[in-house]
């Protein structure tokens, strides 16, 4: 027996009581409407054996049908039937209606009521009883801390009244042990109470008198049923009006749009994108980016310089504004984040090399662009593996298509670049050359056009930049972190001529730690064991690193741990990008936020400058600021600046553990949810396909994981526009169109 797909559901359930009166109670279900409820009477002379017959229509048939089975005078099945009419009466049928013969209804399941359940039905009804009382004692729990933080709410600010309130909410339910009380709301399918989090009170209120109903429908009495209603209109009008669910949804949506802005097309989700000095070497990357859906820019104060800011902002709101697309802009602020300090720079060289196959064979040359220094960057179409800027334009006006242009390479060696193509550029003309052959070029280092007398000008290369200087760094390895790289310093026991030295300047970080601390640096890719220290300089044991090493270089993070290191919540750097911040950008991200003193130093510099509507992004990326975050939410809460946390997952995973940083971020986003502030979602999003242009599968889920926040950010990479337009698409994936590319099961045919 095959049933076609269901267009509308009937469930039923049969009251049992003493008189043998049978209550048929059941809900038609119609997807444009709520579910309607119908009871009826029916009266047993003999004893109960009751079998209920559970039924689904065809699509093609609009008839609501409920079938059933009572036992008749000579203990024979008797078959009925409910029709619905109406959503709100129906009439019984008997099993010689022409209607119930014609109604389509199919039969598949069964489930029978004996006699002996009796005793079970009354188990049940304690058993309601008993989790009513212990609902109602976690309700009581619940508005009691409200009472008890009274003093608090007082002092939030009105636009977060009920946000506070029902975070307050949250955390009191936290505190108890309700771990058996979700076990038996979730047998009986009433409510998981993981999900309430926005809407706490509203939540355990819908529930009670879900049980009250329930409680009162099955003793059937008239004083409980009485009782049992107006303790649920006792309820209502206690609990709900601004706390309802539809309020407390509605707050949070407003929230994240008075902070993030509005979304277009239908979209969810934010994106977020970092840039940073190489949006101001290419026209086109900003217009790209919010083609592909970005609708934040985050600039990192850590780096750059408020003129390279100015034109990055610039050119946002140019874009913005020519796109006729909002987008806005977070600027975070370093922070007393602890970081390498700036190498010595290498050498002003570049490395040109063709690429070659397992036996050393040329399988692609190298492709070179060669311009006038002030012309800009090449085509947004080309990715050439180096730039050379000429200093002369006469020479770039004597090269064609086809010449070979001839140098001697920083070390001696001849070498040749073969013109393929022309474009032209914004100040003359520029060329694709090809070199089949590795070289070294510098500044200084003369082209020649092959075949030409020497009266013809010679191109000569210029600014060429210095090579990132770096220290590899491999297990066993002693890395030297230096307070000043130009003071003199005593090597400590055990220490070697041929260790690797870097500089950090923060005397917290010599202050704090110890031997026998685990060091971590650039986000965790390297490890290490502190050996010794003093107060210029540490010694470090490296214990994890690459297989063939891992590059350590400028700017790069150093993390402790374990230590007790204890920063100041704004750095004078903060406090003067600050200003710059107050005046050019949307929101502003405060990092390493760890205690409710960094808020309160945050709200005074933000009144004192009168900044009420610029936006707060608290950055959550160290033990400390997770497990004092509900505190830190209630002291923002107490301005009314538009208010959002970052998961900082870089750091935070270095900080708190791998293991946990899965566990951590939900918690983050279940005390986000409850005080109705966005989260955006950070760190290593796509960061394999922002670089390699490849994505792994496990960041694709990563990623779709990212709908449970209000926004996703990316970091600067050279595939960053690909990775904005594939974010997008997951993000925003059709759930209709999902469905309809999920074809049934050959099994699924044979049973529905």
């Amino acid at each position: 027996m095959t049933l076609c797909a269901v267009s509308a559901g009937v469930a039923s359930t049969l009251r049992i009581v003493q008189n043998y009166d049978v209550f048929l109670d059941f809900a038609l279900y119609n997807p444009k409407e709520k579910f309607a409820h119908s009871q009826s009477r029916y009266h047993l002379k003999h004893p109960l054996y009751a079998v209920q017959l559970l039924a689904i229509h065809r699509r093609d048939l609009k008839p609501k049908t409920l079938a059933f089975a009572i036992p008749n005078e000579n203990n024979e099945a008797e078959i009925g039937s409910f029709h619905g009419v109406a959503d709100d009466h129906c009439v019984i049928c008997s099993e010689n209606d022409e209607n119930f013969k014609n109604s389509g209804v199919e039969v598949f399941a069964t489930v029978s009521c004996s006699e002996e359940d009796l005793s079970q039905s009354v188990e049940n009804v304690s058993n309601l009883g008993s989790l009513l009382d212990k609902l109602k004692a976690v309700h009581l729990h619940v508005l009691a801390s409200e009472q008890w933080n009274t003093s608090r709410l007082k002092l939030c600010h009105r636009q977060y009244l009920e946000s506070t309130t029902n975070l307050i909410h949250y955390l009191s339910l936290k505190c108890l042990d309700v771990e058996q009380l979700k076990e038996d709301l979730s047998s009986i399918g009433l409510l998981n109470l993981e999900t309430i989090n926005s809407y706490v009170l509203a939540g355990l209120t819908s529930v009670i008198e879900i049980l009250e109903d329930l409680k009162s429908t099955c003793l059937k009495t008239e004083e409980n049923t009485n009782s049992g209603i107006s303790a649920q209109k006792r309820l209502y009008q206690q609990n709900f009006g601004k706390f309802t669910i539809p309020a407390m949804r509605k707050k949070l949506f407003s929230n994240k749009e008075l902070l993030l802005g509005s979304l277009r097309d239908n979209r969810t989700t934010h994106i977020m994108v970092t840039i940073g000095q190489e949006a101001t070497e290419s026209e086109t990357l900003i217009t790209d980016l919010l083609k592909a859906g970005t609708s934040i820019i985050r600039i990192n104060c850590a780096h750059g310089n408020p003129s390279v800011w100015s034109d990055i902002i610039r050119r946002v709101k140019r874009s913005s504004q020519m796109l006729e697309t909002p987008c806005r802009i977070l600027m975070d602020l370093a922070g007393p984040k602890l970081r390498t300090e700036k190498l010595m720079p290498g050498p002003c060289v570049v490395k040109i090399s063709p690429k070659k196959n397992a036996t050393g064979n040329v399988i692609f040359p190298a492709q070179v662009w060669l311009s006038h220094k002030g012309a800009g960057p090449p085509p947004a179409h080309l990715s050439p593996d180096a730039i050379l800027s000429l200093d002369d334009q006469n020479f770039l006006g004597e090269i064609k298509v086809g010449d070979n242009l001839t140098f001697k390479d920083a070390r001696g060696k001849k070498r040749m670049l073969k013109i393929s193509r022309q474009f032209h550029v914004f100040s003359g003309v520029g060329f694709v050359a090809e070199c089949t052959r590795t070289a070294y070029i510098q500044s200084g280092t003369e082209l020649h056009i092959k075949g030409k007398k020497r009266i013809f000008p010679v191109g000569q290369v210029v600014d060429v930049p210095a090579v990132e200087s770096f220290v590899r760094l491999r297990v066993g390895d002693l890395l030297i972190i230096l307070r000043d790289s130009s003071c003199e310093h005593n090597e400590l026991p055990g220490t070697t001529s041929g260790a690797h030295r870097v500089t950090c300047s923060s005397g917290y970080l010599f202050d704090s730690v110890k031997s026998g601390d685990p060091i971590a640096f650039d986000d965790g890719k390297i490890w290490g064991v502190i050996k010794g220290a003093s107060i210029s300089e540490i010694v470090v044991s490296i214990t994890h690193a690459g297989p063939r090493g891992t590059k350590l270089g400028s700017e790069k993070s150093v993390n402790i741990p374990e230590s007790n290191i204890w920063f100041e919540g704004l750095t004078s750097k903060d406090l003067m990008d600050l200003d710059f911040v107050a005046s050019h950008a949307d929101m502003v991200g405060i990092s390493f936020v760890r205690d409710v003193c960094d808020i309160v130093v945050l709200r005074q510099e933000l009144e004192k400058r009168k900044l009420q509507n610029l936006g707060i992004v608290l950055k959550i990326e160290t033990k400390s600021g997770f497990e004092k975050l509900p505190l830190m939410l209630l002291e923002a809460m107490k301005s009314s600046n538009p208010l959002g946390v970052m998961i900082a997952r870089g750091d935070l995973a270095v900080e708190c553990g791998w293991e946990r940083l899965a566990d951590i971020q939900d918690e983050i986003l279940s005390i986000c949810g409850a005080a109705h502030v966005p989260v955006i979602w950070a760190t290593q999003v796509l960061e394999s396909l922002v670089k390699s242009g490849v994505p792994t599968r496990a960041e694709i889920t990563d990623a779709a994981n990212g709908r449970r926040a209000s926004c996703v950010m990316l970091n600067k990479g050279q595939n960053i526009v690909e990775a904005v337009s594939t974010l997008d698409k997951i993000l925003h994936i059709k759930t209709t169109k999902m469905k309809a590319d999920l074809k049934p099961l050959l099994l699924s045919s044979h049973l529905f």
